[in-house]
């Protein structure tokens, strides 16, 4: 920890703006990190990492944590440092300035805009269809303004509701885990599967980080949980505690599944299976699969609930920074949530979940949050110059250099054409931060 003087104004809204309510404690937060890192994504990507790092998918997995952790830690140091709503945006602001602020904090805005319209389609998907039939149009537009409504309600009631979705969530794989363990006691399965690295088009090493990548993504979602470090009533204690518990849970979860999932399961069927826990229910029999349909659902409905959450103070922090229009900054006067940002970041993810490009915009996200924490692990160091008059989180220097050096070698193994989508996004963000810089510069002369 440390302790130093900085200008007041750090801690103070910008220009007299509202200020959110602090009503999260240290447990709400665990479990909204947790529910946000558990998400949809470790039910579809055990089989991925197989296919890309061969039948030892808890190593990449695991090395997935690690890299996650160090990231991590820079968002611990920063996010109570600044306990503010705009996380990566605020950070790049303070750092390197509007323009990099903007571009950071769009690309954050844009992937969690995206996401939230992919998890509504699958929402409307095959998990839906498991038990009724009904237009994707309609299940979005339901599904989207019922998620708006919760949000626009309260942080304090959308966490609770998300403490019960991640009780199911964490439930269904500690059950996969379970199925898993008996399927080996009595007999069936190959534990040597969990030794084996890399496939016949890849070496161990490669098939490892091209693993790692994907299995990078079911981490990430605790960058989130920065954007409501403004709403929590102790940021200093609560908030590396909640964020650290909440990752370890995660990965030790995680590992656990991508350990039994390997050993039950031949690799080969695994890859092959946009389902692949299904597979190991299958395997050990008894477990109706259309109890992991509804897990699923649950997954799904709390991963755009909390993505939702982080889009619309995401929007709420940037226009306070002046870095979007002023109108997202209006709060409902009572429950002090930022009603605007949450309409109109739900309005965009159900415009995008009407379109074609959702899956295009999609395989970027990956590219665009490595983007994200690089200027995040690398804005702690330009930050260190600054001492603000609040004990903070402070990790080992060395922490962020690698965070910002895996963030490298992590985009090393993204593909050439998700690269190509992903500069095509960068690029839109560099021309309206552009603009935002030039709208600014301009406004002090245009007030005399």
């Amino acid at each position: 920890m440390t302790t130093s003087s900085a200008p007041t104004s750090e801690g103070a809204p910008q220009g007299g703006a509202p200020t959110l309510r602090k009503t999260l404690t240290t447990p709400l937060l665990y479990f909204f990190i947790l529910g946000d890192v558990l998400g949809a994504g470790v039910y579809v990507l055990v089989g991925q990492v197989a296919a890309k790092s061969g039948g030892a998918v808890w190593v990449p997995l695991l090395l997935a944590l690690l890299l996650s952790l160090l990231t991590a830690a820079s968002y611990a140091e920063l996010a109570t440092k600044y306990p503010r709503a705009g996380g990566a945006s605020h950070y790049a602001t303070l750092a390197y300035g509007p323009f990099t602020g903007f571009l950071a904090g769009f690309c954050m805005l844009a992937a969690g805009i995206v996401s939230v319209a992919a998890l509504a389609r699958g929402f409307a998907g095959d998990y839906l269809t498991s038990f009724v039939s009904l237009p994707v149009v309609l299940v979005a537009a339901v599904f989207l303004c019922a998620l708006a409504l919760l949000n626009a309600r309260g942080i304090s009631e959308s966490t609770r509701a998300n403490v019960a979705a991640t009780v199911i969530e964490v439930g269904g794989l500690l059950l996969v885990a379970g199925l898993g363990i008996w399927l080996l006691l009595r007999g069936d399965g190959d534990p040597g599967r969990l030794v084996h690295l890399g496939t016949a088009d890849t070496g161990a090493a490669a098939g490892v980080l091209s693993g790692t990548v994907l299995a990078y993504y079911s981490f990430v979602g605790f960058e989130t949980s920065v954007n409501v470090a403004e709403e929590t009533r102790d940021p200093r204690r609560s908030y590396p505690r909640a964020l650290f518990g909440a990752l370890v849970t995660a990965g030790a979860v995680y590992v656990l599944v991508g350990i039994v999932a390997s050993a039950a399961v031949p690799t080969a069927t695994l890859a092959r299976s946009s389902g692949p826990l299904l597979e190991v229910v299958k395997e050990a029999g008894g477990v109706p699969p259309k109890l992991f349909s509804a897990i699923a659902l649950v997954a799904v409905a709390n991963g755009a609930l909390l993505t939702g959450i982080m889009s619309s103070r995401l929007a709420y922090g940037m226009a306070r920074d002046g870095l979007l229009p002023g109108f997202l900054t209006r709060v409902l006067p009572g429950r002090r949530t930022p009603w605007a940002s949450i309409a109109v970041t739900a309005a965009l993810s159900f415009l995008l979940a009407l379109s074609g490009d959702v899956a295009t915009l999609a395989s970027t996200l990956v590219l665009l949050l490595l983007v994200v924490f690089f200027l995040v692990n690398t804005a702690v160091l330009v930050q260190r110059r600054d001492h603000p008059d609040r004990p903070h989180f402070r990790a080992w220097t060395a922490v962020p250099v690698l965070g910002a050096a895996s963030c490298v070698l992590l985009a090393t193994r993204v593909e050439g054409a998700v690269w190509i989508r992903g500069l095509i996004v960068l690029a839109v963000g560099t021309a309206l931060g552009a603009i935002s810089v030039v709208h600014r510069r301009r406004q002090p002369r245009n007030v005399t």
